[in-house]
C-alpha cells in the first residue's frame, strides 16, 4: 500500500505479485470495460528514469504496471483506472485503447539503445501476472497485444524478440498457427487489408499494418510486403476465431 490507500483497483488480491507501488498522477476515469492488455518495453535505461517519466504530470504518460529485468513488479496506476500508455491507438474497431486495456511496461533498451532478448527473470514475473488479469477481466487471447498491434504507424514494441510463445504454452495470448494447410485465399492486395482490419490491425499505413502484424506472428521475417505466408497465417487466425477455437 502506497501512503495507506490501496491502489490495486481490484480489492487487493494479487498485491501478492506486485513487490513496490509509486503513485502516478497520470491517470483519469475509463469509458470502457478492461478487455485488452497492451505489452510494451520502456526504451529508458535505468528503469527508474521511465518510473520517473510515467509519474511526471508534463509528460502524461503511464502504464499500470512496469517490470523490471530483475523481476520486480512496480504498480503505477490502479486497474480501475485509465493509464495513458497506448496514445493514439486502434484494436478491433476500439480507438480508445486506453480505456479498454491494462498497459504492462518492461524495463528495457528497446531499439534505441541496443535491442536484445528479454530477461527470464522479467518474464518470469509478467507471467502469473498476466494470468490474475486475463482471468480476473476474462479477456479474450487475441486481445494480449503489443503496443505495435494497436499503433502500427507509430511504435515497434515492445519488438520481434518478445516471447509471445511463451505466454502462448500458458494459454495468455494466441499461439502462432503451425497449420497453414488452409492456404492464401485472397484474390489480391485489397481484399488481404480488409480481413487485417476485420482481425483488429489499423491499416491506414498498409506497409506499417504488415510490418506490425509480421512482427507478431512472423517476427523472423519482417518486410512490410504481403507474401503467401503472411496471408495464410492471417487467414488461419481469422478461420480459428470465425470457427470458435479463439476469440
Amino acid at each position: 500500500m502506497l501512503g495507506g490507500m490501496d491502489m490495486s483497483g481490484n480489492g487487493g488480491r494479487d498485491d501478492e505479485l506486485v513487490h513496490r507501488e509509486v503513485a502516478s498522477p497520470n491517470f483519469n476515469a475509463r469509458a470502457l470495460p478492461i478487455s485488452m492488455v497492451v505489452i510494451h518495453y520502456t526504451e529508458m535505461k535505468p528503469v527508474e528514469s521511465a518510473i520517473a517519466k510515467m509519474c511526471d504530470p508534463e509528460a502524461s504518460v503511464s502504464a499500470h504496471y512496469c517490470i523490471t529485468e530483475q523481476g520486480e513488479v512496480i504498480r503505477l496506476v490502479a486497474e480501475d483506472k485509465r493509464a495513458w500508455h497506448a496514445g493514439q491507438s486502434f484494436w478491433r474497431g476500439n480507438r480508445d485503447v486506453n480505456s479498454a486495456s491494462i498497459g504492462i511496461e518492461l524495463d528495457h533498451p528497446g531499439h534505441a539503445l541496443g535491442y536484445r532478448g528479454f530477461a527470464d527473470a522479467q518474464i518470469d514475473a509478467l507471467i502469473p501476472l498476466l494470468a490474475r488479469i486475463v482471468k480476473t477481466y476474462d479477456i479474450p487471447r487475441a486481445n494480449v497485444v503489443g503496443h505495435s498491434c494497436v499503433a502500427p504507424l507509430r511504435k515497434i514494441d515492445p519488438g520481434e524478440l518478445f516471447p509471445w510463445e511463451r505466454l502462448a504454452e500458458y494459454r495468455l495470448c494466441l499461439p502462432r498457427p503451425q497449420s497453414l494447410a488452409a492456404g492464401n485465399p485472397f484474390h489480391n492486395e485489397g481484399a488481404f487489408f480488409l480481413a487485417l482490419e476485420r482481425f483488429g490491425y489499423d491499416i491506414t499505413d498498409p506497409r506499417k499494418a504488415v510490418e506490425a502484424f509480421e512482427r507478431r506472428w512472423r517476427p523472423e521475417h519482417i518486410t512490410g510486403l504481403v507474401d503467401g505466408e503472411v496471408a495464410a497465417i492471417l487467414w488461419q487466425l481469422l478461420l480459428d476465431r470465425d470457427q470458435g477455437r479463439t476469440r
